[in-house]
């Protein structure tokens, strides 16, 4: 059983999400078999099917570079799927603070002062 979603209703869709192992992103598995970056490209699995779906991707976890899949509930408005968490909707409309104001992991971090 998906843990991470326990409260799921027995009417309702969910979708499948991840994480990225090459660099953390968030990722929603489309109707393709893709994971795309937008919840808005995810495949609606009613709930009665979800478990099933789940434990095929969990099965091709590693060599899909992905790490922590599991469902998440939602509704389907005309924008896309909307979760119905709060947590979720943070994940699917992206970091909770400015870009300018998280560290660039690209760049080189400077050396302490001492």
């Amino acid at each position: 059983m998906d843990r991470r979603n326990s409260r799921r209703d027995v009417e309702g869709n969910s979708v499948i999400t991840a994480n990225r192992l090459l660099d953390g992103r968030i990722v929603w598995l489309a109707a393709n078999g893709q994971w795309k970056t937008l919840i808005q490209d995810a495949k609606l699995y009613p709930n009665s099917t979800v478990e099933e779906a789940l434990k095929a991707r969990t099965a091709h976890a590693q060599e899909d570079g992905l790490v922590g899949i599991y469902g998440v509930q939602v509704t389907q408005t005309v924008s896309g799927p909307l979760p119905v968490t709060s947590r979720e909707r943070i994940r699917a409309a992206g970091p909770t603070v400015h870009p300018d104001f998280t560290p660039d992991w690209h760049a080189p971090h400077p050396a302490p002062h001492a």
